[in-house]
C-alpha cells in the first residue's frame, strides 16, 4: 500500500517540479546518484538507488528510481510467482528518500556525477520522458533488469556508451549467486532456499558491468570511471557525500561457504537411514521411518519446485537446474516402501529399491561432472547433502529386498 501512495504522490508531484529542473538550464543542473544501503527485510536485502537532478538555482531536488511495485494490482501474486513482474519508476523529492531510509536504519549516500550540460540535458530529457505513465512500467528481472541496471543504463546513455565500455573490461569479483547468499545470509532458510533453486545462469562468469546489478556495486565501480578524452578526462565522480550513516548490521564481504554444513547435515540424515541394513531392531525401523519419509518428501517436493520454476515460469535464473540429479520429484515413490519397513520381514516390491537405485546413480553422475572444468553449475553443497542419503537409502532397500 505504501508504494501505491508513493506512486500516487509522485504523479502529482511531477507537474509541480516543472518550476524547477524541467525548465533550468542544463549548467544549473546537478546530476548524482543516490545509493540507499541494504535493510532487515527479505526484500530490502540488496539496496536500493535513484538517480538525483537537482537544481542549484531553486534548490528542487528529485529522486528518480525504479522500484515501484505494487501488491494490490490483480494477479500480483501469482504473475510474481511466475516470474511476470510489473514494476514502475517513480520520482519523489530527493528528502523524502533521505527521511524514509535512514528512518529504517540505512546509510544514504550521494555521488555527484561530472557530466557536461549536454549529458545532464540529455539524462534530464530521458528520465522526464521515462517517468510518465505511458513509459514508466517494466518487467522486472532480478539480476538483468532491475532497479540499479536501470540506472546505470540510463546513465550509460548520456554517457554515450563510456560506462559500459569500461565495466565491461573488468571482471566481477563475485556471481549471481554468491552475491545472493551474502546478501541473504541474515535469514538461512531464505538464503538455502533461493541457493537451491537457482540453475547455471546464477553461476556465469561476471564483469563488473552485469554484477553492477546491485546498488552497492554499481556506487564502488563508478568510483573508478573515467569520462571525457585526453586533457578533458576526469573521474566520473567528482564528491561524494554520506546523508545518514548506517544502523543495521552490515552484510557479510563474502557469500557463506555452504559445503561443510550441507556436507555435515547429509551425514546426521544418512545415519537413521542406514538403519535397517545393520539392525532389525524395532526402534531403528521407526526411526528410518520418520528420517527416510522426511527425505523423501524434502527431495520430492524440492524437485517438482525446481521442475516448476524450469518449465511454468519465466524466472531464467532457475532454469536447467542440476538440483534436479539430487532431488527428483521421483522420491515421493519411495514413501511407501518406506513404510513397509515398519514391520520386519515385510516385502517392499521393486519399486523403491529401482527409484533409489537411479537417485543414487544420478547424484553420483552430477558429483562427478563437478570435474569437468566447463560445468556451468557450482552446487556441489547440495550434492553432498543429497549424496550420503541415497548412499544409505540405497543399502537399506538393496539388503532388504534381497
Amino acid at each position: 500500500m505504501r508504494y501505491a501512495l508513493l506512486l500516487l504522490i509522485a504523479l502529482c508531484f511531477v507537474p509541480v517540479a516543472r518550476a524547477g529542473i524541467v525548465d533550468a538550464p542544463a549548467a544549473n543542473l546537478e546530476i548524482s546518484l543516490m545509493t540507499y544501503g541494504p535493510g532487515d527485510i527479505y526484500w530490502e536485502r540488496f539496496g536500493h538507488d535513484a538517480l538525483e537532478v537537482r537544481d542549484t538555482v531553486s534548490g528542487e531536488a528529485i529522486a528518480f528510481n525504479y522500484g515501484v511495485f505494487d501488491f494490490d494490482q490483480k494477479g500480483f501474486i501469482v504473475n510474481f510467482a511466475r516470474g511476470i513482474m510489473a514494476y514502475r519508476m517513480d520520482a519523489e523529492t530527493t528528502q523524502s528518500d533521505v527521511d524514509f531510509y535512514s528512518g529504517e536504519g540505512r546509510y544514504v549516500r550521494r555521488q555527484r556525477l561530472a557530466l557536461d550540460n549536454e549529458q545532464k540535458d540529455s539524462l534530464r530529457r530521458f528520465l522526464l520522458w521515462n517517468v510518465q505513465p505511458a513509459n514508466a512500467g517494466y518487467n522486472y528481472d532480478y539480476y538483468a533488469d532491475n532497479c540499479t541496471t536501470r540506472v546505470r543504463d540510463a546513465l550509460d546513455g548520456a554517457l554515450g556508451g563510456a560506462l559500459s565500455r569500461q565495466l565491461r573490461t573488468r571482471a566481477g569479483g563475485m556471481t549471481y549467486r554468491e552475491q545472493t547468499a551474502r546478501l541473504m545470509s541474515n535469514q538461512a532458510w531464505l538464503m538455502l532456499g533461493m541457493d537451491l533453486g537457482l540453475g547455471p545462469y546464477a553461476d556465469q562468469p561476471m564483469t563488473a558491468w552485469k554484477e553492477a546489478f546491485l546498488p552497492m556495486v554499481l556506487e564502488e565501480e563508478l568510483r573508478h570511471v573515467r569520462v571525457g578524452d585526453g586533457a578533458d578526462a576526469r573521474p566520473l565522480v567528482d564528491q561524494e557525500d554520506t546523508l545518514a550513516q548506517n544502523k543495521l548490521d552490515p552484510p557479510p564481504e563474502q557469500a557463506p561457504d555452504l559445503r561443510w554444513p550441507l556436507l555435515i547435515m547429509g551425514l546426521i540424515w544418512a545415519v537413521p537411514l542406514a538403519l535397517p541394513a545393520f539392525t532389525r531392531n524395532r526402534l531403528a525401523r521407526g526411526v528410518f521411518v520418520a528420517a527416510g519419509t522426511l527425505y523423501a518428501v524434502f527431495a520430492g517436493l524440492a524437485g517438482l519446485f525446481m521442475l516448476g520454476l524450469w518449465t511454468l515460469t519465466l524466472h531464467r535464473s532457475a532454469w536447467g537446474n542440476f538440483n534436479l540429479l539430487a532431488f527428483q520429484p521421483f522420491a515421493l515413490l519411495l514413501i511407501p516402501g518406506i513404510w513397509r519397513l515398519r514391520v520386519a520381514g515385510r516385502q517392499i516390491g521393486r519399486l523403491a529399491p529401482r527409484v533409489t537405485a537411479l537417485s543414487f546413480a544420478a547424484c553420483v553422475i552430477a558429483l562427478l561432472l563437478h570435474l569437468w572444468p566447463a560445468f556451468p553449475q557450482r552446487n556441489l553443497p547440495w550434492l553432498l547433502l543429497a549424496l550420503p542419503c541415497w548412499a544409505a537409502l540405497f543399502a537399506t532397500f538393496c539388503r532388504r529386498h534381497d
